[in-house]
């Protein structure tokens, strides 16, 4: 009879014999997302908003401060390029103090390498109990000339960039003196650093 007839559908790739029963039980491919029908709570099912994976930039030991940062141009054969000059001191205010210099296309990058360089030139200066140096002294850079001089119970008496040399090396009751007429902020931090080098226990 026609209802107790098994009705035989042929798979052409396995060319084995397949019962309709067994086909319907195949579940059937899902239909494609139609394009614009955009689900929503994506993100929810992505597992929400990503996480950062970079951890937190630890805070530096030393303190920083900027004397000059500059933008200088070089001339080449397809014209000018621009780049950024950084000159910073940092010293972490117990008797650790440095300058540094750094070139680079990007400001912050240039920061970056001046940090490395003052970090590389690092200076240990010895104090006394009152956080001031122990005797007179003076050094040259270039044309800078600048002299150191203990000054109890004055505070701290310097200008240009001498001045935040000895605040991050944690130099207090000293008066500084620059004796030249260069007004290169670099030259007279680098002076006022080779005089703290030849400061005595």
């Amino acid at each position: 009879m026609a209802d107790e007839q098994e009705i035989i559908a042929v798979d052409t790739e396995a060319a084995e014999p397949v019962t309709l029963a067994a086909a319907e039980a195949v579940p059937a491919p899902e239909a494609a997302p139609q394009r614009g029908s955009r689900s929503r709570g994506g993100r929810d099912q992505r597992g929400g908003r990503r996480q950062s994976t970079r951890a937190p930039r630890a805070k530096s030991e030393f303190d920083q401060k900027m004397i000059t940062i500059r933008r200088v141009a070089r001339t080449v054969a397809g014209g000018r390029r621009f780049s950024f000059s950084v000159a910073l001191i940092i010293g972490n205010k117990k008797g650790r103090v440095g300058v540094g210099l750094g070139k680079a296309g990007d400001t912050t990058l240039a920061i970056d390498k001046a940090v490395r360089d003052a970090k590389k030139h690092m200076i240990t200066v010895n104090l006394t109990k009152d956080n001031s140096i122990a005797h007179d002294v003076s050094a040259k850079y270039t044309a800078s000339r600048v002299v150191l001089m203990p000054a109890s119970g004055r505070g701290l008496v310097a200008g240009s960039s001498v001045r935040p040399v000895l605040e991050l090396a944690g130099i207090t009751n000293t008066v500084a003196k620059i004796h030249s007429g260069s007004k290169n902020g670099l030259n007279n931090a680098r002076a006022a650093i080779e005089a703290l080098k030849m400061l005595k226990a």
